[in-house]
C-alpha cells in the first residue's frame, strides 16, 4: 500500500479544507547545550545549525552522539542548558511543547491501544478544540494521504507494524505542523518494509513541503532520504552536507567510517602538488590522493578510499592511478558483488568490491594481485 494524496473532485472538496504541510518552517540551533548531573555529563555540546524551511535534514550518529537529545529539545521534551532554538525566528526554548505546533513520530508508534485509528488521529485536533466536522474531514483526508483509507474503525492491535507507523505519521500531520520530527521511526520494521517506507516518506516530504528533522543511526537510511545530513559524535556536529558531499568528501576519519565503508592507509605526507598529496605508506611506497583538511609536509596523515573505487589493475584505464601489490586474504560473495580483503606490503589491509557479472573472472584466496584506484578517489582525512 502506497502513501498517496487524497484525490477529490472540485465538488467533493470545500474551500475550508487544508493542504497538509503547506508551509514548512526554518529552524535554527544557536550554541545549544544539554548537560546532566550538575553539568558533569555533556549530551549536546554547543550545537549551532540552520535548517531551511521545507528541508529534510537528518541527524546521524552512533548511540550517545546527542542526536535524539537535540531532537527532544526541539520538540520541547528537554530544556537546553545553554543556547537557544528558533522556529521561523521565534525563540522557543521556553515555549511548552503543546504550543510549538511541531509534529512527532516515534519508533515505538506511541498509539493509544484503547482508541481506534480514527480516534488516535483525531486526538491532537480535539486537544486543539477543532470543530467536529473538521476533525472528521481532516482524519479522513490524512488517512488517504498515508494510504490507509477506510481504516478509521480499526484498533492498533489489528494493524501491521508498517500500518501502525503510517497511523503515527498521520496523527503527526493532521494538525498541519510547521515542523515534523521523526525519531528512528523505521527502526522496528523489517528490512524490506523499512526500505519501502524510506522512499514513501521521502516522496511525501517532497509533496507536502513540511520541514522534517529526522534522527537515525542508519547511514544508508540517511543517504536515501535526506536533503542534508548532520553527522554527530560526542555531542558535536562533525560535518554537515548533502549525502553526496559527505560520502565523497568526508572531513574526518570518523565521518568517512560512519558514512559507508572506507579503507584507511596511514603514512607520512611527502609533498603537495597541484591539489594532490603524495603520501609515503610504509611497505607500499608513495600514493597520491586529493588533499583534505590542513596538513603540512612531514605530518603523519591518513588517506581514505572507498572499497567500490578500488579495482584490479588489469581493469584500470585511468592515467592518474595508484597501483599496489597485494595478497588476497578473503573473498566473500554478497549477492551483487564479491568483497575482497587484501593485504599490502607493510601489513596494512584494504577492502575492495567487484561487481558480480558474467564474464568477469574472480580471484582466490592467497593469489598475488595488483590493485589500484584513481588518484581523485583517494582523500586525506
Amino acid at each position: 500500500m502506497t502513501m498517496t494524496a487524497a484525490t477529490k473532485t472540485t465538488s467533493e472538496r470545500t474551500a475550508s479544507e487544508r493542504t497538509f504541510g503547506a508551509v514548512g518552517a526554518a529552524v535554527r540551533f544557536d550554541g545549544v547545550e544539554k548537560r546532566y548531573g550538575g553539568g558533569a555529563v555533556v549530551a549536546v555540546d554547543g550545537v549551532s545549525l540552520d535548517i531551511a524551511a521545507g528541508e529534510f535534514l537528518t541527524l546521524l550518529g552512533p548511540s550517545g552522539s546527542g542526536k535524539t537529545t537535540s531532537l527532544m529539545m526541539l520538540a520541547g521534551f528537554e530544556t537546553p542548558s545553554a543556547g537557544e532554538i528558533y522556529v521561523d525566528g521565534e525563540a522557543i526554548a521556553a515555549v511548552p511543547p503543546y504550543k510549538r505546533n511541531i509534529g512527532m513520530v516515534f519508533q515505538s508508534y506511541a498509539l493509544f491501544p484503547h482508541m481506534t485509528v480514527g480516534e488516535n488521529i483525531a486526538f491532537p485536533l480535539k486537544l486543539r478544540k477543532r470543530a467536529k466536522a473538521e476533525v472528521a474531514r481532516s482524519t479522513k483526508d490524512v488517512l488517504d494521504l498515508v494510504g490507509l483509507p477506510g481504516y478509521e474503525g480499526r484498533y492498533p492491535r489489528q494493524l501491521s507494524g508498517g500500518q501502525q507507523q503510517r497511523v503515527a505519521l498521520a496523527r503527526a500531520l493532521v494538525f498541519d505542523p510547521r515542523v515534523l520530527l521523526m525519531d528512528e521511526p523505521l527502526g522496528a520494521l523489517d528490512k524490506q518494509l523499512r526500505e519501502r517506507l524510506q522512499l514513501e516518506i521521502k516522496a511525501l516530504h517532497e509533496q507536502l513541503g513540511v520541514t522534517i528533522v529526522y534522527v537515525t543511526h542508519d547511514q544508508q537510511e540517511a543517504l536515501v532520504m535526506s536533503d542534508r545530513i548532520a553527522v554527530m559524535d560526542a555531542g558535536k556536529i562533525e560535518q554537515i552536507g548533502t549525502p553526496n558531499q559527505l560520502y565523497e568528501e568526508p572531513a574526518s576519519r570518523f565521518v568517512a567510517s560512519f558514512i559507508g565503508e572506507s579503507n584507511f592507509l596511514a603514512g607520512r605526507l611527502q609533498e603537495q602538488v597541484d591539489g594532490h598529496a603524495v603520501v609515503d605508506v610504509p611497505g607500499v611506497g608513495p600514493l597520491r590522493a586529493s588533499t583534505g583538511g590542513q596538513h603540512a609536509v612531514g605530518d603523519e596523515v591518513v588517506a581514505t578510499v572507498r572499497p567500490e573505487k578500488i579495482v584490479f589493475a588489469d581493469e584500470a584505464a585511468e592515467t592518474e592511478f595508484n597501483a599496489v601489490e597485494a595478497t588476497v586474504e578473503s573473498v566473500v560473495f554478497v549477492g551483487d558483488a564479491y568483497r575482497y580483503e587484501a593485504r599490502l606490503g607493510g601489513g596494512q589491509s584494504i577492502v575492495l568490491k567487484r561487481q558480480h557479472r558474467a564474464g568477469v573472472a574472480q580471484h582466490v584466496r592467497g593469489e598475488r594481485v595488483r590493485v589500484g584506484w584513481d588518484v581523485a578517489d583517494g582523500r586525506l582525512v
